[in-house]
Order: structure tokens, then C-alpha cells, then sequence
């Protein structure tokens, strides 16, 4: 038997569709890991795969932001502004916090 074998960009966005709490360890993971090589790119993607999950046009109206920019500032060459990060966090419904 052959298995057929999703993107995982679909498979995460699937996960995150299925069990929003999901996201607030997928991001924090991806918080913790930022500093790592390929961190930055991770912590884009993973706020990526959120607000697919969520509706990109329905996080980018919440946010304040056209869906294009948003797409633009969440790919892996985007440079987003820490306004559009945290805009972006709070319209996914999600709070970023430090903890020691």
C-alpha cells in the first residue's frame, strides 16, 4: 500500500484548524527556538501557518493590515515591523509573554 503524502505546511495548518490551543505551544516553540539557525524563518512560518489556520484575509482584517502585506511580512524572506508582529499575535487571539 502506498501512502500519499501531504505538504507539511497543509498537514500544520490542519492541525491548528482541528485544535486551536495547538498554537500556543507551536508558537512558543518557535519563540524559544528563534535564535537557532533557521529560527527566524521558523517563527514567520509558524505565525504563518496560525493565521492560515485562522483565515489570512480574516487575521489580516483584525490586524489592520492588506492580506498581500501580510502574506509579504509572514514569508520566509519577510522582515516584519515588531507593530505588524504584535498586531498580527493579538489578531490571532494569542499574547506574547517572557517568562524567566
Amino acid at each position: 500500500m502506498i501512502k500519499s503524502s501531504r505538504p507539511h505546511d497543509e498537514v500544520v495548518v490542519e492541525l491548528l484548524q482541528n485544535d486551536p490551543a495547538f498554537a500556543d505551544e507551536y508558537l512558543s516553540a518557535a519563540l524559544e527556538e528563534v535564535n537557532q539557525p533557521g529560527g527566524r524563518e521558523a517563527l514567520l512560518a509558524a505565525l504563518r501557518h496560525i493565521a492560515e489556520a485562522q483565515g489570512m484575509a480574516t487575521v489580516a482584517e483584525r490586524a489592520g493590515i492588506p492580506r498581500e502585506s501580510l502574506y509579504r511580512a509572514l514569508s520566509t524572506k519577510g522582515n516584519p515591523t515588531i507593530k505588524t508582529l504584535l498586531a498580527v499575535i493579538s489578531a490571532a487571539g494569542l499574547k506574547l509573554s517572557v517568562h524567566r
